[in-house]
Formats: structure tokens, sequence, C-alpha cells
């Protein structure tokens, strides 16, 4: 039978276009068989009927091809899916921050006829503690931190002041931490799995889902989260004790955890899939599969490719020296526990001073045998408070947000990329791990003293004792912080913590004073604002001293009628606490520009209190 060929059109996409191309081929290949196309016949209802049919068939032809787009997709599942495809995890509720005064006393002892605090009554309050606000509705913050009074360190320091005193001796002592604090709140739901199932997923269904707390099994086992299943490097805090690691305990004032990689076999992966809606989802190996921390050795290395080895033509990662396809172990003859936090949302953002209510239920003392009616009311003298409103608090992603940040978060794909993204990534670590005051990266120059010979960055840091004053990280802090950076830097980029030098100065300055003024009040007036203008939180690695703004800001001062001179000079020496670099500050300034030294460098007004020195003149 001969093939009938006609010529078909497939541009055609709305009902006008398909109600004209069909009349058109009607009118050509059946010409004797119909030609009436008057709007009431019936050959015109059935090509208009046909022509409404390709229109809404068109449209859900243009709507699926739009929803494959991020950029373009409307529906609320399609966009949650695509920014999880992208690396993007929408937020379907923002929690308010604050900060909270936590306050105790402690009873006054004498030792070697001194009245000191009696810290056996120090209390200890544990993480994750509930704190309500007496507004709100109610709202409940976590700490988010563990509080034991009876330690006190740089990184964790405690305010101490007399709180009653009888006759001239202190009968109690306050004691004042703080912390950081969520507004959220704890809740547990438990599963049972038997026999294993590959790609085993569960739903807990709340609003205002802020994330999983935690996973543990009935055997005490911990289950980690992970960005994605095929991750298998997870970082892990441990207390930086002797027992933990007896190389580093001398640095816990400074660095209280220490930060590892481990490679896990029990994980998860979460995405929401709705407002309210969270998704988990497991592996789908067992116990027996070979996906677990194991150390690389001649004999493992390849183990698991499904085709004959050849090391000599194999790439390996560090990371993933095994080939496995379970992607972690799925969870079977077992319960787990899931607690995950909710909260969040405007009406979080309590006023300040409001968040007073602690839960004494995980508050305890450290030591036991204690005197119990001093016991009884050193633990009633528990209190809290929050000095300043909570902020952030705020509705989930709206779907525009979760397109925008989606799109921004494809560009980076969450990789330090340039020298900005590793200063923000080191100044964020989490202070647990110890706190990087100011950081500088670079280029090596030729003339570093090179670690290796393919380094390609130096990332030069600082960090603070507890009076504020800049002091190089510890060894332990930095071995943190190149942990911390190794899971997000670029495969080519080998970064080098070095330490920034400190360079100690003084300022000196004399002034004329109008006549209708007080000497001494103009004084100190221009040295407040030499001490603001010095202050460490405004200053960076490599930043220059630009004495023409120092000029300009004492001619501000009201009272000052001519700044006639200002003196840097450099304060070196550890015996009288200072740094022990010197520098030629005269030999470094040009054209009004105190310039830092060739190698980082930052400028430090130590002792603010002495350092900075003023002196009336006469005209």
């Amino acid at each position: 039978m001969a093939t009938i060929k006609r010529d078909i059109k497939y541009l055609n996409r709305e009902f006008s276009d398909f109600r004209t191309r069909l009349i058109e081929f009607s009118k050509t290949y059946f010409p004797n068989t119909y030609n009436d196309f008057s709007p009431s016949s019936p050959g015109m209802m059935l090509i208009e009927q046909s022509s409404y049919v390709g229109d809404v068939l068109s449209f859900y032809l243009d709507n699926q091809f739009q929803e494959n787009f991020i950029q373009y997709a409307q529906q609320t599942n399609n966009v949650y899916e695509l920014a999880y495809m992208f690396g993007y995890k929408p937020k379907t509720t923002g929690v308010a921050q604050t900060t909270i005064d936590v306050y105790q006393q402690l009873p006054a002892k004498t030792v070697g006829g001194v009245t000191v605090p009696d810290y056996d009554y120090a209390l200890t309050i544990n993480e994750n503690t509930t704190i309500s606000s007496t507004t709100g509705g109610n709202t409940t913050f976590l700490l988010q931190d563990k509080i034991d009074f009876a330690i006190s360190s740089s990184q964790d320091p405690t305010e101490v002041s007399v709180y009653q005193i009888s006759g001239n001796t202190p009968q109690y002592y306050l004691l004042k931490k703080s912390r950081n604090a969520i507004s959220s709140t704890i809740n547990t739901q438990t599963f049972g799995f038997t026999t294993p199932e590959r790609f085993s997923t569960i739903e807990i269904n709340a609003p205002n889902i802020v994330k999983i707390l935690d996973i543990t099994d009935s055997d005490g086992n911990v289950w980690y989260e992970v960005d994605h299943l095929g991750q298998e490097m997870v970082y892990k805090k441990i207390k930086n004790t002797n027992t933990n690691d007896p190389n580093n305990v001398l640095d816990s004032g400074e660095v209280p955890y220490l930060l590892r990689l481990e490679k896990v076999q029990r994980r998860f992966a979460t995405r929401f899939i709705s407002n309210n809606t969270l998704q988990i989802q497991f592996g789908s190996g067992t116990t027996n599969d070979n996906d677990e921390e194991i150390i690389p050795n001649p004999n493992n290395v390849g183990l698991g490719l499904t085709f004959e080895q050849s090391k000599l033509t194999s790439a390996y990662s560090p990371t993933n020296f095994l080939y496995t396809d379970t992607y972690g172990i799925a969870p079977s003859n077992t319960t787990l526990t899931i607690r995950y936090l909710i909260g969040g949302g405007v009406g979080s953002n309590v006023d300040a001073n409001t968040v007073t209510n602690i839960d004494t239920s995980t508050v305890n003392f450290n030591l036991n045998n204690l005197n119990s009616t001093t016991a009884n009311y050193i633990f009633g003298s528990i209190s809290s408070t929050n000095p300043e409103a909570a902020s952030g608090g705020r509705a989930g992603d709206t779907i525009e947000e979760i397109r925008q940040n989606t799109l921004a978060l494809n560009a980076s794909q969450k990789r330090s990329v340039t020298a900005d993204d590793y200063l923000v990534r080191a100044l964020s670590m989490p202070s647990e791990y110890g706190a990087i005051s100011k950081a500088y990266i670079e280029q090596p120059k030729l003339t570093d003293e090179q670690v290796s010979t393919i380094e390609t960055l130096n990332l030069y840091c600082l960090s603070q004792n507890s009076q504020g004053q800049f002091t190089q990280p510890s060894n332990t802090l930095k071995q943190n912080l190149r942990t911390y950076l190794s899971q997000n830097r670029i495969i080519g980029d080998n970064i080098e913590v070095r330490d920034a030098f400190i360079i100690n100065i003084s300022v000196n300055f004399e002034i004329i004073v109008l006549p209708e003024y007080n000497n001494n009040e103009v004084l100190l007036n221009c040295i407040n604002e030499l001490t603001t203008y010095f202050s460490r939180e405004k200053w960076q690695i490599n930043q220059p001293i630009l004495l023409r703004d120092l000029y300009v800001n004492l001619d501000k001062i009201k009272g000052v009628q001519t700044v006639k001179d200002i003196k840097i000079t450099n304060k070196a020496g550890t015996t009288t606490g200072y740094s022990q670099y010197s520098y030629d500050i005269d030999g470094a300034t040009q054209n009004q520009v105190i310039y830092p030294s060739l190698d980082p460098s930052i400028f430090e007004v130590k002792f603010p209190q002495t350092d900075i020195k003023g002196k009336v003149v006469p005209l």
C-alpha cells in the first residue's frame, strides 16, 4: 500500500494557529469531501474542538518544560527538587538568635587569709537547656553550648563580682557567663525498622522544622547527617583533653575542641518536600558491606572496582579510596530515635530582658556531699536574661528566595574559589574549635620559607587572648583551621596556615586648645577619639596608618584649635608585655602614610590607657 504523504506543520501552539492550519489542511487534502467552513457548521465544531485540545496540550507541554528550570519553575515541589539538585537547602523557618547572660551565686570561703569564691558550689548547665521568654507567647530558646561555672578561659570567660558583703567581708559572689541561644524547641520521634530496605525513607510532619538535632539507634550508634549519601567524610568534634590528645591539651583554654575528619557508614540525608514535611533518606548497604571507616593500605585501595584493578591508570581521591555503591548502610532490626528542632518565625524576635525562665532540670552541681542548705540556696540563685532583643526570626524561604539563593549557590558550589572565600570561611569557623580574629591570604613569595613546594596560598592568622589583645594562634588552633578548610577547597589549592606579625605602637600628640574650653576635657575627648580609631575591631592585617586621618579626626573634636603634632612610636619587648617584633616606623612612613611590613602584619595599640598620650601646648 502506498504511503500517503501530508504536509504537517509542527509549529502551531495556540488555538487560532491550530484552527487556521486545520482549515487549510482540510481545503488542501479534502477539497471535495468537506467545504463548509462557516462558524455554525458541524465540521467547524470538530475543527475547533481539535484546536481546543491542541491548545491545552501545548500549554501543559510548555508548563512541564518550564518546570525543568529553576529560573522559571512555579510549582513548589519542583522548586524544592531543583534547589536540592543544585545543592541549596531551602529553609522553612528562620530562628531568632540572641545572647543569654546566665548568673549564679557562690558562697565565699577563706584560703590563706584571703576571701575567694567557693567553686565547690559551681553549677553546670547542659547544652540544649531551654529558657522561655515572658512575652511573645512564651517563646522557647535553646542554649547552644554547655555552661560550666567552674571553668574560665580566654574562649569562655567567667565574670566574677561581689554580690553580698557582711561588714567588709564578701559573703557571696556573683558569676556570669554568656551563651548564644536560638528560638527552638526539641521534639522527639521514633521509627522502627526490621529487614534492611535500600534507600529507605521516613517523613517528619511538623510546622516550622529547623533541622535534625541528632539520630541514635537502639544500640547507641550515632547516625550522621550529610549533604548527600555519597558523602562519606564528616566533621567530628573531640573534647581537647589529656586523654584524647595529650599533645594539644595545653591549648585547651584557647581551643576547647579538636576538629577531625572521619569516614562514617551510618549516615542520612534530609530534604524538605513541603513547608511542613521533612524527608529523611538512608543508604542501601548493610553492616557487612565495606562502606565504613577504613585506613588505606595496599590491599584495599581501589577495592570495589567493577572491573579488573588497574592501579596504573586509575585516579583515587584521599577521601574515597574505596569504590562502593552502598551510599551508607540502611537501618535494620533497630529503632531510631530522632530529635529535631522546631520554632522560629517573626514572633520569636522577643524584646530584651524577657528570656528569663530557665529550665533547671538540666542544672547540676559539679561535686557531691555539699552542705544541703547552702546548696539549695545556690541552686535557687540561678537566673538568666537577654541583654539585647532577639533578632533573625522570620518566615521560611519564599519561592523567589529559593530561586535566587539557588542560583547564587550554584556559582560557587560551596567551594572556596577566591581569596575572599577562604577569608570568610576561616573567620566563620565555630569558636569551639578556636577563634580566628584576623586573617589575610596571599600567594607565596620567593622569600617565604615554604613548608612544601606545592603551596599555592598562605593564610596568615591572628587570635586574641582573654583581654582581647592580638596573639598568634596556637598550633592546635591552626590544625583545626586546616581541617576546617580542607573539605571546601579547590583540589589545586594547597593552604599553608601561618602566623601574622604584630606591631605594637604608641601614639603621642600635641594640640592647641581654644581659649574658652577646658584643656583636660578636650584632651580626654581626643584620647577617646584615638582609642576608638585604633580599636582592634576596625583594623585588619596589612592595613596602613593614614596620619592625615588622625589629624582630621582630632581637628573635629570640639575645642581643638590646631593639631600641632602626632607621633607614632614602635613598642617592642616581651619583658614589658609587648610583641617581640620591632619595626622602623620612620622608615616605613611615606607621604604621611605608615605602611606595614612586607610580611603580613597588623598595627595594634596594646594598652590604650597608657600608650595613647596627649599634651596641650601653647600657640
